[in-house]
């Protein structure tokens, strides 16, 4: 019998999968599981948050990937908008210069409808984000010594357990009835 990392994976199941978690026993839909598949319990989502009971492992290469990726969006971003700003104000001073003030106040009223019809792109695209960030939580936890321990312990209690069924399940592990005389 060899035990199992203590490196625990968190999973969610459906709704009408979930059980008791072995902390509270409330109902709960999230699962801490082993590489290997070797150990597995039901646990509160408040329970992974806890300083006392578990630590995220976090990957760290993972994380500055993601951080570069959003700085290099963030940039080319930038630069699409000031191109187009450029190529706007370029427009606008190869314009005739005898255009009524009339036509550059239609201009102007145009661009600001443009830019305001832009804004709330802008700021759905930093909810969107927001949103995502939120969403993605630490995967990958450490218990810490005591409750590993505990689930170690469980775990031989267990497989024990079922020695012992097996062995009191066949008749040849009881001693036989002396058919001699004493």
């Amino acid at each position: 019998m060899s035990t199992f990392p203590n490196v625990y994976t968190h999973r969610k199941v459906a709704d009408t999968a979930s059980k008791s978690c072995a902390i509270c026993y409330k109902l709960s839909t999230s699962v801490l599981i082993t590489e290997g598949k070797q150990d597995f319990f039901y646990v509160c989502p408040s329970h992974l948050k806890d300083k006392g009971f578990c630590t995220p492992i976090v990957d760290q290469a993972a994380i500055d990937a993601q951080k570069k990726k959003d700085l290099d969006d963030e940039i080319a971003r930038v630069k699409k908008e000031y191109e187009e700003k450029q190529r706007k104000k370029k427009e606008k001073e190869e314009g005739d210069k005898s255009n009524e003030k009339a036509d550059d106040k239609k201009e102007a009223s145009t661009t600001d409808k443009k830019d305001q019809a832009k804004k709330p792109d802008s700021t759905s695209a930093t909810k969107e984000g927001e949103s995502t960030k939120a969403e993605e939580e630490p995967r990958i936890f450490q218990l810490h010594r005591t409750f590993y321990q505990n689930r170690v312990t469980m775990k031989r209690q267990a497989e024990a357990d079922k020695r012992n069924r097996e062995r009191f399940s066949n008749p040849a592990f009881f001693p036989s009835v002396p058919k001699g005389l004493p």
